[in-house]
């Protein structure tokens, strides 16, 4: 039997895709451990695998980040960043490291499969192969590996052709390395050589590429092109497919079949404190087309949206996306890379704001691939929203793109295509073994 190690930071958007990873696992007949924060206990024991929590100091409570680290509270840009990357993702990195040694030495682990923020993986990916288990890294966020054919991940800037865009490339990289994220590179390489007695090879953010394999969770369609892409690289499309659902059709649901375009409009269900972010300005944006406006909440109380909706509006806490995304025209939201490849799994066009955190790649993509308008801001207008909604459902070309995307999401191996990338370190170090890693 195959021992697998997953790691997750203690944040929602993190774990929630790796609990699909190991279910499926676990189905296949793995053993799986999962190292993650004790919030989310019951969940990972809901999928088969054995729940190991974090140590307290790798741990936090991530549904309300500004009270859990309240220096980042009123940082913004550049600041902000640096100020989540040092003290959220890379100040518990020896923690999560020793909790994996330890992990490792007790359990056999054959394989660690991490997510890309943490980082106790980048620094466990120091030590030379022999002495460690596989490492895996799980794209749960845009591909950030360096290129000369990109900008670094961050910041949102598409692919320029040609030797023009290349010195664009390096002139951006240099800048991230160098001086905006100097301050958080300084620290990795004192934390690494503290926890591991190794120097980083090359910038933190970087680190999957010296991983064994890193399974990306889109299809190459929705990511830009590397002449420079590693063989470990392993596109796998979205960890996470429409299936079916328990969740309750709303009492109005009937009310959609009078063949009026249906726009969805989502803040998911982390990002969705401030309703005024994106389901308002979508909400009074088009209450006077043409079109029904079905907003979810996130799970959120409706009763925060009721009052005064116009009569083409209708909100639930949760919708059941197997029956709502093939009737869908129109998908609005604030980028999370999930529900952006629900939308295209359908051929939906898209409409995204979003400038935070990884959303600022994801929206990016979706202008670049065609599948949709980026509106470029976490708090759009209300005129701005409805302007790219016509646009997307006036012009074929959007949903045309998106349908294409999606044809290739249906293609692809998903968790099966994880599982072999897997089982292919497996294989290649003998079949299963036990390691001992060391600090």
């Amino acid at each position: 039997m195959t021992t697998l190690l997953l790691c997750s930071t203690p944040v929602h958007g993190h774990v929630i895709p790796l609990l699909a990873v190991a279910r499926h696992l676990v189905d296949r007949g793995h053993r799986v451990l999962f190292l993650t924060g004790g919030r989310y206990a019951a969940r990972v024991i809901a999928t088969g695998a054995t729940f190991l929590p974090l140590p307290t100091e790798a741990d936090y409570d991530d549904t309300d980040m500004d009270a859990a680290f309240p220096g980042r509270v009123g940082l913004t840009g550049p600041a902000g960043i640096r100020y989540d990357m040092t003290t959220i993702f890379l100040r518990p990195a020896s923690a999560q490291l020793a909790a994996v040694d330890a992990i490792v030495a007790e359990h056999g682990v054959d394989v660690v499969l991490a997510e890309s923020l943490f980082l106790g993986a980048a620094l466990l990916s120091t030590r030379p192969r022999a002495s460690r288990p596989a490492v895996v890294n799980l794209g749960i966020v845009p591909l950030g590996l360096k290129s000369k054919d990109v900008a670094p991940l961050g910041l949102g800037v598409q692919p320029k052709p040609g030797i023009g865009g290349r010195l664009r490339n390096a002139a951006l990289t240099a800048v991230a390395e160098k001086i905006i994220f100097a301050p958080v590179q300084k620290a990795a390489s004192r934390i690494a050589h503290e926890a591991t007695g190794a120097s980083l090879d090359g910038f933190i953010l970087n680190w999957p590429a010296h991983a064994d394999a890193v399974v990306q969770f889109t299809v190459p369609e929705f990511e830009y092109p590397r002449s420079d892409l590693p063989s470990t690289v392993h596109f796998v499309g979205p960890v996470s497919r429409t299936r079916p659902s328990d969740t309750p059709l709303p009492a109005w649901w009937d009310d959609l079949a009078d063949g009026r375009p249906i726009v969805h409009v989502t803040q998911g269900t982390v990002a969705n404190r401030d309703f005024g972010d994106l389901l308002l300005p979508t909400i009074r944006g088009l209450a006077g087309d043409d079109v029904w406006v079905v907003a979810s909440t996130g799970g959120r109380p409706v009763a925060e949206l009721d009052a005064d909706l116009p009569p083409n509006a209708r909100v639930a806490a949760y919708l059941p996306y197997d029956a709502l995304l093939p009737r869908t025209s129109a998908y609005v939201t604030n980028g999370g890379y999930g529900g952006v490849h629900y939308a295209m799994e359908h051929g939906v066009p898209v409409v995204i704001a979003g400038t935070t955190e990884d959303k600022v790649e994801v929206s990016a993509r979706v202008a670049w691939s065609g599948v949709g308008v980026n509106l470029a801001t976490n708090r759009p207008t209300d005129a701005a929203v409805a302007g790219a909604v016509r646009t997307v459902l006036a012009e074929p070309g959007y949903s045309e793109r998106s349908a294409a995307i999606g044809d290739a999401i249906r293609a692809s191996t998903g968790l099966a295509g994880l599982e072999r990338a897997v089982l292919g370190l497996v294989d290649a170090a003998g079949g299963t073994r036990t390691h001992s890693s060391r600090r």
